[in-house]
């Protein structure tokens, strides 16, 4: 079942993997197939370099694994990825990921600012990559948690944990906007170090939904 979208989830969770967003077993991937509505999500405890497409498991939106064909259980954090798909009905892909610098402003609580015109990657309707409040990996406080952050941006960060990103196209795309979260993160990091305590101009929320593709191009009919 869905055997083309588990080698597609698999293939995203190896390359956080080799790309250094997650390590050691940390993180968790997932898609929604748009005929179904279930979901693709990764097992539990697995090196993911070490998946094979019968371990991925397929769940539906009430919790309920409708298929693991290797008895594998579905990531501890399922209800996280279950919440927001239900928050979200546009969202197609989910990427968790534990990447340093994101996960530095995590265990700070503090929101990544905008300190590049990359933000606009996020749709981040407060110019910020927000913070989800503390709640422990696995539980249900976690999964409740993300439910206001994933309404104001594409990526987000879970306090002392690590990020989020999801897309309404794919969960390809939900992984590049994991990859500018880590960036925008080391961004921010490195603006402020530089700053040696100035103050750092950010982008305006107004300057970021300014953005549409150039009139002057004239394309093709």
């Amino acid at each position: 079942m869905l055997e083309s979208l588990k080698d597609r989830v698999i293939a995203v969770a190896v390359k956080a993997q080799r790309e250094g967003l997650c390590k050691h077993k940390s993180g968790n991937f997932s898609a929604r197939d748009p005929e179904t509505g279930y979901i693709v999500i990764s097992p539990t405890g697995m090196d993911r370099e070490l998946l094979k497409t019968d371990d991925m498991v397929v769940m539906d939106l009430d919790a309920n694994v409708i298929e693991n064909k290797t008895g594998l259980k579905p990531t501890s954090e399922a209800m996280m990825h279950l919440v927001i798909y239900k928050t979200r009905p546009d969202v197609m892909g989910i990427v968790h990921t534990h990447s340093l610098y994101a996960t530095a402003f995590a265990c700070l609580n503090r929101p990544v600012p905008a300190v590049s015109y990359e933000m606009l990657t996020m749709n981040a309707k407060k110019a910020r990559i927000p913070v989800a409040p503390y709640g422990r990996p696995g539980s249900m406080t976690l999964a409740n948690s993300v439910k206001e952050v994933c309404l104001e941006a594409d990526g987000f960060l879970l306090q002392a944990h690590g990020a989020v990103a999801v897309d309404p196209v794919s969960v390809e795309e939900a992984y590049l906007k994991a990859s500018y979260v880590e960036e925008l993160a080391e961004l921010a990091y490195r603006v402020h170090v530089l700053a040696a305590g100035q103050e750092i101009p950010l982008m305006p929320v107004e300057e970021l939904q300014k953005w549409s593709y150039p009139k002057e191009i004239h394309l093709k009919d």
